[in-house]
């Protein structure tokens, strides 16, 4: 049997709209009907590019005129919720860039209206479908590595003030915050979907160097439900740059390195002593492909195949989500924040109050 092809159409034609398009493209299973922006010229640009036959200059526009499967959502963050929310309301699924909002409120409002919609939104955490995640996660699950111990998780990558002239970054606003919410959120949400639940945060952030609103630096010391403790690192001041997760189970260390994605090669296993069978075991299992848009987007099309909601749902991403909001405020607070409990004030901005140098 023939399998569906989704017509899809992409808001937002910017940057990372390319590695959409192209992901679509390459899975065979979608085709680019539409692009969305508000700059006309753009659009068209993105157009010609990638072979799309209509452009419209508002996501109104799109759905009034073509019919849809798919929406991917490329904008800047700010409006990532009140566009999810019009797709919902046409009952088109949304795959949107992350951060998905910019606040822990907006994710539990696009959650209920979700709720109250046949379609689905789902966030772009292609990180958690990358080469090896799976596998760590099956033989992590199945005990083979042991009791998780001590995790660290480093972002830290280099932006330049040239970066940061680009109207919507570095803004609360419209960006929802600094390298915790916008570079670090893919490791630390690879790391959240490895170690499980977070149970307690304990944070410092800073604006150290760059002219902006938000930080530029932030770290904090997590403890998780199964006792595991991590530390995690975001940054766009480092002339060195390396992402780099590290996972310390009771009989194997596995280290992950890479900059901006990564493939089985940049993985390594290091068994404790007595324990070797967990490298051979890593090494026979080995996978292709690369953490990029490519392997979340074929996930995307078989749960609409089966009719299921497609990864990584609104209430998969809501523990990330939630553990930003509670980095920021015990940054900005000085108090260690446990889940289900961040303070109204960071639930609703996740600068809260504001900023100490506001």
């Amino acid at each position: 049997m023939a399998q569906r092809i989704y017509r899809t159409a992409i808001v937002g034609t910017g940057g990372i709209a390319g590695a959409h398009a192209r992901a679509v493209r390459d899975s065979g299973r979608g085709r680019l009907v539409a692009a969305v922006d508000v700059d006309a010229e753009r659009a068209r640009a993105f157009a010609k590019e990638w072979e799309v036959p209509r452009t419209f200059a508002s996501l109104g526009e799109l759905l009034s005129a073509e019919e849809v499967d798919l929406v991917h959502i490329c904008t800047p963050p700010g409006p990532h919720a009140d566009l999810a929310s019009r797709c919902l309301a046409a009952g088109v699924t949304a795959l949107v860039e992350k951060p998905p909002v910019v606040s822990l409120a907006e994710l539990d409002e696009l959650i209920a209206s979700e709720r109250g919609s046949g379609a689905h939104v789902a966030t772009v955490f292609q990180h958690r479908f990358g080469p090896g995640a799976d596998r760590l996660r099956r033989m992590a699950a199945a005990g083979e590595l042991g009791r998780p111990l001590l995790a660290t998780c480093l972002t830290q990558w280099y932006r330049g003030d040239e970066y940061f002239a680009v109207p919507w970054r570095g803004s609360w606003e419209s960006e929802g915050g600094g390298p915790t919410m916008g570079h670090g959120i893919h490791q630390f949400d690879l790391l959240l979907s490895i170690l499980g639940p977070w149970r307690e945060v304990s944070a410092v952030a800073a604006r150290q160097a760059r002219a902006v609103d938000t930080e530029d630096v932030s770290m904090a010391m997590v403890t998780f439900d199964s006792g595991a403790v991590a530390s995690v690192v975001n940054s766009v001041l480092s002339p060195r740059q390396v992402t780099a997760l590290r996972f310390d189970y009771a009989h194997a260390t596995v280290e992950l390195e890479h900059l901006y994605g990564y493939t089985d090669a940049d993985w390594r296993v290091t068994a404790a002593p007595g324990h070797e069978s967990v490298a051979a075991r890593w090494a026979a299992d080995p996978a292709p492909g690369s953490s990029g848009h490519s392997g979340q987007l074929a996930a995307v099309y078989g749960a609409l195949d089966a009719g299921s909601p497609p990864p990584v749902t609104l209430a998969d991403a809501r523990p990330t989500v939630e553990f930003i909001a509670a980095l920021y405020a015990s940054a900005f607070t000085g108090e260690r924040v446990r889940s289900g409990e961040v303070p109204p004030a960071f639930a609703a901005r996740m600068d809260g109050t504001g900023a100490p140098w506001r």
